[in-house]
Order: structure tokens, then sequence, then C-alpha cells
């Protein structure tokens, strides 16, 4: 009882925070299907005050949305007798399979260094590699630039909008090629570089209807999958050489 006192006593005698974030989705499940072209998912909220607006400083969101982070193998091909063959290769621990940050501002306007290492909130920040020597540093900036260009990596700077320092929104782009798995989207209230606030949630990203039931029987019947792929190879091969005959005929 005393120490529930003295806890009680404690927040009671804390300052109540200026500003948080309340914050929706436009969706929070995506459906992956067999003609899947992508998606896009609408992140809108408030702020939420208990004092007046500040003066001086202005008020920033950043925005991030990221999926299941996976170890990645980078490897860097070199022309050796005319052929292309892979000659080094960097181990990266854990990165991101989907990666986007949208901000009011650009991200480094918005977000201290200080604060981005606390929170990981850049790409590179997001990317956990396993050394941190230059041949390392080289491969992480490849694998960056490799999913940046297929759209897997996103830099949004100006792409969220706020009104009167209170309604924000914005919308990220989720390419067709996604990975299966919980996307975590966080929010962050920054002024002067420094993060005020914080909000969390998942998005879940599911494979749905035949796509689920090939990629189940892939992964937990790989016997059963590879006889019917054999099958279906064998009916298909069949067919288009009877229907080349009965033309012919």
């Amino acid at each position: 009882m005393l120490i529930r006192a003295l806890l009680l006593c404690l927040a009671l005698a804390l300052p109540a925070q200026a500003e948080q974030v309340v914050a929706g989705l436009s969706q929070t499940r995506v459906s992956i299907t067999t003609n899947f072209a992508g998606s896009e998912i609408l992140i809108f909220g408030a702020v939420k005050r208990e004092a007046p607006l500040p003066e001086g400083v202005p008020l920033n969101v950043v925005v991030t949305v990221a999926g299941p982070s996976t170890p990645v193998t980078v490897r860097r091909k070199a022309r050796r007798l005319g052929i292309w063959v892979n000659t080094d290769a960097v181990e990266i621990a854990s990165a991101p399979s989907f990666y986007a940050v949208a901000s009011t501002t650009p991200l480094e306007l918005a977000l201290s260094q200080a604060e981005d290492e606390r929170h990981k909130v850049s790409i590179p920040k997001a990317i956990h590699a396993a050394g941190t020597d230059a041949a390392t540093a080289e491969f992480t900036e490849a694998l960056i630039r490799i999913r940046r260009n297929t759209d897997l990596y996103q830099m949004l700077p100006y792409a969220v909008s706020l009104r009167e320092e209170t309604l924000f929104r914005t919308s990220i782009a989720l390419p067709a090629n996604l990975h299966e798995g919980d996307y975590t989207t966080r929010i962050f209230l920054t002024r002067g570089g420094a993060v005020v606030d914080s909000y969390e949630t998942t998005i879940g990203v599911r494979k749905v209807g035949l796509e689920r039931w090939v990629y189940t029987l892939a992964h937990q019947h790989p016997l059963i999958y590879g006889l019917l792929s054999l099958a279906i190879a064998i009916a298909a091969g069949w067919g288009a050489s009877a229907i080349f005959r009965m033309v012919r005929g």
C-alpha cells in the first residue's frame, strides 16, 4: 500500500505532457491476393494539447512504416573472363523488408541526429549491419539504393500535411512486392529536432485465397507442392501438344 501511495503521489507531481498524438489508419490489414498490385495506407490524426500552442519553434510530424526485418546477404558482382560472377559479400544482420519515412519537412530538419540514433527513424539507422567497417557501410548503401529503386525504401519529405499545428495526414504507397507480416507504423511529434511524443501501431499484411493456399503448401508440404507443380507442368505440356496437333490436322 505504501509503494502504491508513493507512485500515485509521484504521478500527480509530474507535469502533464504538453502535446500528444491521437492517430488512426485507413486500414489495419492488407490482403495479398494473386492479382495484388499494391495498396495505399492513409495515416491521419491530431495533436492533443493540455496547454496553449507553444510559440517559436514549429511543430513537425514524422511517420514511419516498417516491414518485417530479416537478415540480408548483399553480394558484389564482377566480370571475370567475360562472365559476371559474385566476388564479395557482406551479411546484414537485420534490414526491414519495407521502410518508408514521411515528414512535414526534410528529415534532417525535423529530427536531430541524437533523436534519430535513439529512435532509429532514418533508413540507415533502421538497418542493423554486422560490422562498422568501410566495406559494410558500402554494402549497406548498396542495399538502400537497390531497395529505393524498387520502392521498397522510401524517403518522403513534405509528404505529411499539417494544418495549424493540429491536424495531420499522409499516405504511404505499399508496392506489389510486399513481404507478409506485421508492418510497424510510428508517428513522432518533434519540436526543435527533439521528439515531443510518439505513437505506434501495426498493419497486418497477409496472403489470402489461392495465394495463401499455395504459400502454405510450398512451406509446409514441399513434397506435395513439388509433385503438384510437376503434374501441372506435364498437363500443360501435353495440352499444348494436343492443341498443336489439332491445329496442324
